[in-house]
């Protein structure tokens, strides 16, 4: 093969270059850098090119820029550089097109819903945190230029703006779970993770509030009188049973055993299927319930036989009435484990019944027991003091 003609491009020859007659373009080499090219065209356009050979041989060519743009000292620098990106083993051109690839992270984040739409049971809250905080700071950002340092001030900041703590937390997590899945799908710019490493800064977000015998009779005559007719049956149950609340109000007769005295929740916040034992008090709510024709749910909306949206404005009307001010209706959950702790049930049976992934869960209700476990060492000291040497 005939070696290509070579020309000193110089600010001089450069100027000068037109493209041949009855061509689509003219190329002019560079005798000092290879494969540094000046590109000309009919139309009178010009624009400086590397020429190379990759890895595998294959023919590739990375445009420097228009002509004119940069100056000629700047245009041999940059081939230069790229240069010796390709003597060292490198392609340019594919590092380009890489660069190019990545995205900017609203199109990560909108996939990222996409799958929590079909996967997570909380799409709600990761799509408000998403729109609410994320987007509107990283969405126009490609992955690859977002930073660690970046995204730690960002979080901080988010903490002095007055964001509880927990929801710093949550946020910080919906964004580290967005890269994790990028780095599972393959994503250009995915390789790290910005948010990993960021150190999860230490809260108490545990608020206890139990309910005395007095307030549960005061919330359950408020319930009564609810002008939602299912709200005593919901507190009722969200008491007897400790389940969440969005268990019971998407609740099913089919997984309602009422002879066995056993619900099955075949879904729960922890990802398993668990039973819970239905009391005698539990199972009269449940006969006393209203039923609905060709509705499979236990407590719907009435109006629309589906489950309800929210109870928002008929729980806290109960709870005015009740005078629980501070009572949130997950409070009732913690109820029912202090009721059953201070009856002498034991924490495992507790957690048992809460559906508990682990013990730690159920290890924030321990000093409930405190007079059931002060009654066992008074037991244990009464049988000894029958003992001679004592």
């Amino acid at each position: 093969m005939r070696a290509k003609k070579t020309y000193k491009l110089d600010a001089a020859f450069c100027r000068d270059a037109e493209c041949m007659k009855e061509r689509g373009h003219t190329d002019y080499y560079d005798s000092a850098i290879t494969g540094f090219v000046l590109e000309t065209r009919p139309s009178g356009g010009k624009t400086f090119w590397l020429r190379y050979k990759n890895a595998d041989g294959e023919q590739k060519a990375i445009r420097i820029a228009p002509y004119g743009d940069i100056t000629m000292d700047q245009a041999r620098k940059e081939a230069q550089r790229l240069r010796s990106i390709v003597v060292l083993g490198g392609d340019p051109a594919a590092e380009r097109d890489e660069k190019r690839a990545v995205p900017p992270y609203s199109v990560l984040a909108e996939q990222h819903l996409e799958h929590a739409k079909l996967h997570a049971r909380s799409f709600t809250t990761i799509d408000g945190y998403m729109r609410r905080h994320i987007l509107p700071r990283w969405g126009k950002a490609k992955l690859t230029s977002i930073k660690q340092q970046e995204v730690a001030k960002w979080l901080a900041e988010k903490g002095q703006e007055g964001l509880a703590p927990a929801t710093v937390e949550k946020i910080r997590m919906i964004f580290g779970r967005s890269f994790e899945l990028a780095k599972q799908w393959g994503m250009p710019g995915s390789d790290k993770n910005p948010v990993r490493g960021i150190p999860r800064k230490p809260f108490q977000n545990a608020r206890e509030r139990f309910l005395n015998t007095a307030e549960v009779k005061r919330l359950m005559n408020a319930a009564e009188a609810s002008l939602n007719p299912q709200l005593k049956h919901i507190v009722g149950l969200l008491l007897l049973t400790g389940a969440r609340v969005s268990e019971l109000l998407h609740a099913e007769w089919q997984h309602v055993d009422l002879e066995r005295r056993v619900w099955l929740i075949p879904m729960s916040k922890t990802g398993k299927a668990r039973h819970v034992p239905l009391s005698q008090p539990a199972l009269d709510i449940l006969n006393a319930a209203p039923r609905f024709d060709k509705c499979p749910y236990v407590l719907p909306n009435p109006e629309t036989k589906k489950p309800f949206v929210t109870i928002k404005h008929a729980w806290q009307t109960a709870r005015k009435e009740a005078v629980l001010p501070d009572l949130r209706i997950h409070d009732l959950r913690h109820s029912a484990a202090s009721f059953m702790i201070n009856a002498g049930i034991d924490l495992f049976a507790v957690g048992r019944v809460l559906g508990h992934a682990d013990h730690k869960s159920t290890m924030r209700y321990s000093h409930l027991a405190h007079d059931t476990l002060l009654a066992a060492v008074e037991a244990g000291a009464k049988k000894m003091r029958g003992s001679p040497r004592l």
